[in-house]
Order: structure tokens, then sequence, then C-alpha cells
């Protein structure tokens, strides 16, 4: 019996998963890690801890489900996007922590360079909007900020990855020094249009070309891992952004197929077909994904997507567990927040680390509004569902303006989709039926899907788009009273979110 290897690299866990080859899930490992906060705003990992972590569910995946090295075909890689590392060439050490997604510490440097008119011309390169969110901002302050770092950087000893990139430069043994285009296009480097790095991003943002990776496709025998770490080399032969994977794993291949993940963040990306889709709705433009050919129905191999980013989803539910506290498990929203039949005209928006898509406020901070004597933290947590499904709604109303394309259904993953409430509360905000899939971690099985067409473990599209199943499907009340209470409802949301803009001053 052969399987395929995911690891799955989280913005707070990684995970490693066998996959067989009905796209079932056969074993698991999954282990937390250290969160860094050293400053308001501030976000970091420790990239050694990363690896650590990944290393030990990767051979502990295997114990579990007493499954041979040597039956694993190949590797599918997943990761958080954005998140920025540059380490030593000559030790393969990092310089510095890790600066995650979610940090805001160089929001000042992108409002700089707005001012100086930057931003139209490098959105439509790149497709992204000028945010402190992606990769390029990230690298600029460590190699400004860490003493010595800009020189060595000329002088060709350092270099950069997001995770994925880190993640195979460990599993080669500094051999390998790649990432996808996937997660190349969230970086701000990345030209869209000629799908590669683009000379004069890397001048206006002040970052020499020798820091890059090489740029492989998504699908596709790329590397193979050193033998001590598993026993044998295994091939690594899938690779994408976490987002990016999950909307392989739901067999999006068509356009005008969307799916929307619920993680730390909540994140929607809809297949734009061949040609990249420029947003007039604050959306991002990335790729999906390039390769395998068995997917390409003509010559074209690269895949696009519209994409928005909600920063906070499952990240504001461990917010009232950990900040608040008033629950003590995730879980326990659900049976909290269905004890009050509204929110009592209580609105949360969890601009805590800004706000993306569609407004993309830096400055923003998390704001509770309408709060009375009467509120309770029940109406909190039911606030902080329905801010989820108004995030997602928002996002999933410019995508529809954008596209052109009137979107039917919402194909749905990730944690906080297991959340019956809330995905009735987002059938309701949408207006579309939601669909649950029968997998909801479909991360890891789209970057096993990458590796194993590129391995002959699957044949094509085909065969994988038919082991796609959904669990249930959550269907909107139609009826003109909720349509009205719908509107409403947004119109309130969107009042809300008005006060919480602007609020950090730098």
């Amino acid at each position: 019996m052969k399987y395929i290897l995911a690891l799955d690299q989280g913005t707070t866990s990684s995970r490693a998963v066998l996959i067989n080859q009905t796209g079932q899930t056969v074993a698991t490992a999954q282990q937390e890690f250290t969160q860094h906060f050293p400053k308001p705003g501030w976000v970091e990992h420790d990239a050694l801890e990363i690896w650590q972590t990944q290393k030990k569910v990767m051979q502990d995946v295997l114990h579990k489900a007493d499954v041979a090295a040597s039956q694993i075909q190949s590797i599918g890689i997943t990761n958080q996007r954005e998140t920025s590392v540059v380490w030593d060439r000559r030790t393969g050490q990092p310089i510095a922590p890790a600066i995650v997604w979610q940090d805001r510490r160089t929001a000042g440097f992108c409002d700089a360079l707005k001012l100086q008119g930057a931003a139209t011309g490098i959105q439509k390169k790149t497709g992204l909007v000028l945010d402190a969110y992606f990769s390029a901002t990230k690298i600029a302050w460590l190699l400004d900020h860490v003493p010595g770092a800009r020189l060595l950087a000329e002088q060709g000893h350092l270099a950069f990855g997001t995770i994925d990139t880190w993640l195979i430069w460990q599993l080669t043994g500094g051999r390998v020094h790649v990432t996808d285009p996937s997660n190349a296009s969230r970086t701000l480097l990345f030209n869209l249009h000629t799908l590669a790095w683009d000379a004069s991003l890397l001048k206006q943002f002040n970052i020499p070309f020798s820091l890059l990776p090489q740029v492989v496709p998504s699908s596709g025998v790329l590397a193979e891992t050193d033998a001590h770490l598993l026993g044998v080399s295994v091939p690594i032969a899938g690779l994408a952004g976490d987002q990016q994977a999950a909307t392989f794993g739901q067999a999006c291949f068509s356009p005008g197929m969307a799916k929307n993940t619920y993680g730390t963040g909540c994140f929607m990306l809809m297949n734009a077909g061949h040609v990249p889709v420029q947003s007039h709705h604050q959306l991002l433009s990335t790729v999906a994904w390039q390769g395998p050919p068995s997917l390409a129905k003509d010559r074209h191999s690269t895949a696009y997507a519209l994409e928005g980013s909600v920063f906070m989803a499952g990240a504001t539910v461990q917010w009232l567990r950990d900040g608040l506290q008033i629950i003590q498990k995730a879980s326990d929203i659900e049976a909290l927040a269905a004890s009050v039949p509204d929110t009592g005209d209580v609105y949360l928006v969890p601009g805590f680390a800004g706000l993306g898509a569609p407004d993309w406020d830096g400055q923003a901070r998390g704001t509770l509004v309408g709060m009375t004597r009467g509120t309770t933290r029940a109406h909190i947590a039911r606030a902080a569902l329905e801010a989820i499904a108004w995030q997602v709604a928002d996002v999933f109303l410019a995508m529809s303006k954008d596209s052109g394309l009137a979107l039917t259904e919402l194909r749905v993953d990730g944690g906080a989709s297991q959340n019956n409430l809330l995905m009735q509360m987002q059938a309701d905000a949408l207006g579309v039926t939601v669909v649950r899939a029968s997998v909801t971690e479909t991360t890891a099985l789209g970057a096993a899907y990458l590796a194993g067409l590129a391995t002959g473990f699957w044949s094509g599209a085909d065969e994988i788009a038919s082991q796609w199943s959904h669990d249930r499907k959550f269907v909107p009340n139609a009826s003109a009273t909720a349509q009205e209470a719908r509107q409403a409802g947004h119109a309130r949301w969107r009042e809300a979110v008005a006060r919480s803009r602007s609020w950090a001053k730098e």
C-alpha cells in the first residue's frame, strides 16, 4: 500500500497527514508551537521551532499509522503564507524570528509608499494591494533592523523564504532553495504576468535578488528529502500556499468555483481561469497553482484566483477563550451563542490586526459596539460568530462584482466550518447555499493531490473531482422577511466597521 504524506505547516500548529488513493485521511499528527507578541501589532514565530515541530509530526504520523517511509510515494507541502524567514546560507540559522503574516509593524512603511503613489503600479504587476500583510516589507524590515543583515545580503550570504521554502531547505539539508508561484505571488515581488521575480519591484523595496528562491511548478518532483530524516529519500512533488492548496483540495478546477476556509483567518478563493483578473473592489489576484499538465485542458498550466482575506476568524474565537476567557474551549462558542436568539444589536468588529479585504485598513482595531446593561457573554459570543459571517459576506459580494459571476454556492472547509450555527449564519448572510465538504481538512488534501498527480498516484482532475463529496448543505432562509433582515443586518455591520477604521494612529 502506497500513501502521500502531506505536511501542513499552519499559523498555530504543524501537521502531518497520510492520504490514501481514495483521498481519505489515514492518520494525522499535530503539534502546536509558540506564538510571540513582542510589541503591540507584532507577531513572530521561531523558524527553528516550526521545523522541529514539523519534523516531529512527520515522523509521528508514520509511527501512528504503522507505515514505513518506503510506502510514501511522495510528499506534498502546504504552508501559512507571507510569513517571512531570512537565514544565513552558510549556517542555516535564521538571523531573526520569522515575521508572521498577521504582523503590522510595517504598516507605516506601506503608508509612506502609498503617499509616493506606488500602490497602483504595484497592484497592476502583483495583483496585490500594498499592505504589511505581504512579505516584501517584512524582508526589507529585517534587512534594515538586524545588525549587519543588509551587508550580508548584498554579499549573497542570506536566503529568504516563506515557510514552504524554509521547510524544503531543512528537508533537503540546505541543498534546495525553491518556492512555487502560489507562494511567490504573495510577496509583492512576483510579477503575475511574467510569472517571474520583478527587478523593478526588488529595487523599489531595496531587496537584493540573491535572497530569493528559484520558482518551480506547484506540481512536479522538485527535490528529495535527506535520507536520514525518514530512513529513505522521498520525492517532494507538491507545493502550494495553504489557501490555494485548499482550493485544489475542494476540486475548484473550473472558473467561477469558490471555496472559503475557516482557519485562523478566513480565506475565500475563486478560480479565475488562466488569465489574472484585476480587482476593482480591493480583492487580490493571485496564482492558484501551476501545473500539473494533466489539469491543463489547453496549453496553459497556470490557474489564477481572486482572493479575499479576512485576518481574524478562528483567531476571534481564540481571543474569546484566551483574552476575555468567556469560554473554556473553542467549541463551547456554539452552544453559548445559540443560547440567545440574536446579538441584541451588539456588533464585534475583529480588527485586532487591522482589516483585510475589502477594507484594507492597517490602522483599524477591534471594536465592540452596541452594548447595554443587558449585554451578556452569550451576546458577545454570538456577535463574534456573526462577525465572521459578515466579513465573509463582504468578500463574497466583492468577488461577485469583480468576476461578473453570480456565485450560487460556497464550498467551505477548515476547523470552524464544523460549527453548524456559524455555517447557517453564513448561508443566511450570503443568501446562497453553503456546502461543507466531507473532508474539512482540504488544505493537506490539496497538497497531497498536487504531489500525487506529479508522481502518478492519481490520473488527473476527473479522478480527484470524483472523490469530492459534501457532508452537509446549509440553505438560506429565502423568505422576504429574512432578506430584509439580511440587508438591515449587513448595513448595521458596515456602520460598526466604520467605527473601527483608522483607530491606531502612528
